[in-house]
């Protein structure tokens, strides 16, 4: 019984070693650029003084400081304004049941909610 394992082992090992082949080497692939030596050294110098665009310190630099639109008192009086309007909070999850009182309905039909 031995034998025979044996024996069954070595023509697999034959037909393994017979069906693995290797790739053949083809050599090097020949240069397909359009461009010259002139034209490709200045590429090389702007990319070189770019530094590295997908490293992880390219983003730590400080962001530039924002210009806003609009000036920072009108911004505060209009949110003065929407905190004290009567029906700001009036939506129907604020409330349990979610339900809106009916005193609060018409806050919402003036507020348009």
């Amino acid at each position: 019984m031995k034998t025979s394992n044996i024996l069954a082992a070595a023509a697999l090992s034959l037909l393994a070693a017979a069906g693995a082949h290797a790739e053949t080497y083809e050599g090097v692939q020949p240069l397909t650029s359009g461009y010259s030596r002139a034209e490709v050294a200045p590429q090389a110098v702007a990319a070189a003084r770019a530094g590295n665009v997908y490293g992880d310190g390219v983003s730590s630099a400080v962001a530039p400081a924002l210009v806003a639109s609009t000036d920072r008192a009108i911004v505060r009086s209009e949110a003065v304004a929407a905190a004290h309007a009567p029906g700001q909070n009036l939506r129907r999850e604020a409330f349990a049941g979610s339900v809106v009182p009916s005193q609060a309905r018409s806050f919402t039909r003036q507020a348009g909610l």
